[in-house]
């Protein structure tokens, strides 16, 4: 645990298995952050004025230190409450629920609807949005399925059924579908909804899982028609599940059709590509405007900026270590110094060959130049860990 400072501003907790992109967007609004995850990175420690380690064995939060460091984040003054990162989907229900912890920030009940399956499919159904076929029971023939738990993320809560020898627990079957892998964030307040962006998700194969998170740019344009249905599907979805504040849809896109994969109840990893591409539009950081919708039912005076053209777009690309080393100080410091590296680990921090490093980000006026953009820095930071 770091100490905390003298800072008189109210206090947000935010929690997850990295908690710094929520961290960096509540410091810019003007709170002082008491931050909870797994790693501690060196930016997240600069933006929180208190860090509590709640890392479990490998890349996992153990509950019993995450439940002693919630409540010890509630007795402190002017504690507002806890906004949820990735990788708290399996603890979501209790946290809402809870004593002696910080008052939840997001979504409570209505998370219950969109993560179950078999609830939030045939919601789906009822409303004439197009999904992949979806069951509760094994295939008689697995290839072409995927098997995916309910209260998983970031790409490790999928797996091939085929590949599999014993279904998790919380799992459905999703067809396997042709698509580019894409996502729109919103915010949602009173079952209305503003749709801020849409952004392609980037992916990658790592060991089991033919889907891990690997980035994403954005924003990106889609044809009127398509945009305008994608947006439809939202507000339909947001009436009837009474989500609130920041939650995001992945959704594939094959031409102009999209089908709805799941939805993910909490702030999104591009929030910060939407930051960075309209920060005139989000002067008080996204976070900002959860807070307003969940707290006051205040949605932002502006309209679905997805339907707009950004002045520019913008991209995060996760670096994967290619082999185990321990970090350097003469390393961590230059990813420090960087305004492109961002989750910069601690000096002496051993990294598993296969884990994130850190996360490269960049801004071009164009898509192809964004990419181009991210593939160089992705290749620097290679060439660094390398030279260790």
């Amino acid at each position: 645990m770091t100490a905390a400072d003298t800072s008189r501003a109210p206090r947000l907790a935010v929690a997850g298995l990295s908690a710094r992109l929520v961290a960096q967007s509540a410091a810019r609004t003007g709170y002082s952050v008491v931050a909870l995850d797994i790693f501690g990175d060196r930016d997240t420690r600069e933006h929180a004025n208190m860090w509590f380690d709640i890392g479990g064995n490998g890349l996992s939060i153990d509950r019993a230190r995450f439940h002693d460091a919630l409540e010890r984040a509630a007795r402190l003054p002017r504690m507002l409450g806890l906004i949820a990162s990735s990788g708290l989907e399996p603890l979501a229900d209790e946290l809402s629920r809870a004593p002696h912890m910080p008052s939840f920030i997001g979504n409570g009940e209505a998370a219950k609807t969109v993560r179950d399956p078999r609830r939030f499919f045939a919601l789906l159904d009822d409303a004439g949005i197009a999904h992949p076929q979806v069951r509760l029971t094994s295939p008689d023939d697995p290839r072409g399925w995927l098997v995916k738990r309910s209260d998983g993320c970031g790409g490790t809560h999928i797996e091939r059924a085929e590949d599999i020898e014993r279904i998790p627990e919380h799992a459905y079957f999703q067809k396997q579908a042709h698509g580019r892998s894409m996502s729109a964030l919103f915010i949602a307040a009173h079952r209305e909804a503003v749709v801020i962006g849409f952004a392609e998700q980037l992916s990658m194969q790592a060991g089991p899982w033919p889907y891990v998170y690997a980035g994403s740019i954005g924003p990106v344009n889609l044809p009127a028609e398509t945009a305008t249905c994608i947006v439809q599907a939202i507000e339909t979805i947001v009436w009837k599940t009474d989500l609130t504040g920041l939650n995001s849809i992945d959704f594939l896109l094959d031409d102009d059709n999209f089908s709805v994969l799941e939805i993910n109840t909490r702030p999104s990893s591009t929030m910060a590509l939407y930051e960075a591409a309209w920060p005139d539009t989000w002067p008080r950081g996204l976070i900002g405007a959860h807070l307003d919708a969940c707290l006051h039912g205040e949605l932002p005076a502006c309209a679905h900026t997805a339907l707009l053209k950004p002045p520019m777009r913008a991209g995060q690309r996760v670096v994967f270590a290619p082999k185990s080393f321990i970090v350097t100080s003469a390393f961590s410091d230059a990813c420090f110094a960087d305004p492109a590296c961002h989750d910069v680990p601690l000096a002496l921090a051993h990294i598993e060959a296969g884990q994130p490093v850190c996360t490269m980000s960049a801004t071009a006026p164009t898509l192809d130049a964004l990419r181009t953009a991210l593939d160089r820095e992705h290749a620097r930071q290679l060439q660094c860990i390398d030279m260790i």
